[in-house]
């Protein structure tokens, strides 16, 4: 079974329409397609849905969802489209496909918005909470761990944590385990995404530090009962070089039967399900049994195989 619950369109730093990825979710044979925008904050950025569009953003999706006809045009586009040695797998599959509306919403205490307002809002179907931007004291300070620059990382670290990495990686998990606590979102998305530029160069995972930073963090996870995103990005677009979270933390997930979702973190319609088969046979080889998927009925295991 395919789902992904993770997916960015147009609306924020996504490259296409939604209508695009369905049309490749359904190629794909995909049951679920789960679309999370980034939630609006309030400064200038590139990669958020405008405040001015959030209301477009949920309407889009919602009918969407209530819309059998646009799931049934996107195939017809796709056999139209398709080689032919490809028409005869795609030509008998259903054009029905479960659409949920979802929110990636950046936690950022003293700044964003909480997440009951956008569950309210938009009538939201699931909520990830990420965090993108680590505040110190100072909530105008932020350091940004994302994007696609490593100078960006370095440049924030040095400005906002006087490049303290404990420090600065210290605030992050504790952004986490407040947005946990306080906002309790279904999914927790990217854990450990702090290590994306690390490499190695500031701090070590098996440092006793950064490992009472993670157990604390899993602490309340579990406390919470959240989902945890197996995230497969960071891989595929070369830059980390284990998932989200890694080898170490996935064990501890196991260990603590903490349920877990599989994701791509889809940003273009061709990475809906990027690395899948790579990880589940890797899930499946430390001792993990099943994901977590959404459905109308909700929340239901899947098994891997």
């Amino acid at each position: 079974m395919l789902f992904n619950l993770h997916t960015h369109t147009r609306f924020s730093d996504g490259s296409s329409e939604p209508e695009t990825y369905i049309e490749e979710a359904i190629l794909q044979g995909f049951s679920t397609l789960g679309f999370s925008d980034h939630s609006p904050v309030p400064f200038e950025n590139t990669f958020a849905i405008r405040e001015k569009e959030v209301l477009d953003y949920g309407r889009t999706i919602k009918l969407l969802q209530q819309s059998e006809i646009v799931n049934l045009k996107s195939e017809i586009r796709n056999l139209k489209s398709e080689i032919q040695n490809r028409k005869s797998k795609i030509v008998n599959r259903k054009s029905k496909i479960n659409i949920l509306l979802g929110l990636e919403i950046d936690y950022i205490p003293g700044v964003t918005r909480s997440f009951s307002e956008y569950r309210e809002l938009l009538q939201l179907d699931y909520t990830i909470g990420s965090v993108h931007l680590v505040r110190n004291s100072d909530p105008s300070s932020l350091w940004f761990i994302d994007g696609p620059d490593i100078a960006i990382y370095d440049k924030g670290l040095q400005e906002v944590f006087n490049g303290d990495i404990r420090k600065g990686v210290t605030a992050y998990y504790r952004q986490i385990r407040e947005m946990v606590a306080g906002q309790k979102p279904d999914i927790v998305g990217h854990l450990d995404k702090i290590k994306m530029y690390n490499r190695d160069r500031y701090f070590s995972e098996d440092d006793a530090w950064y490992v009472q930073q993670v157990d604390e963090t899993l602490d309340q996870i579990e406390e919470t009962g959240c989902i945890v995103e197996i995230n497969t990005r960071g891989l595929y677009k070369k830059r980390s070089d284990t998932l989200f979270p890694g080898p170490a933390i996935l064990k501890k997930l196991l260990a603590r039967n903490i349920p877990v979702t599989l994701s791509s973190d889809a940003h273009k319609p061709h990475e809906l399900s990027l690395l899948f088969d790579e990880t589940k046979d890797l899930l499946s080889a430390m001792g993990f049994r099943e994901l977590m998927n959404l459905t109308p009925g909700g929340w239901e295991c899947v098994s891997l195989k």
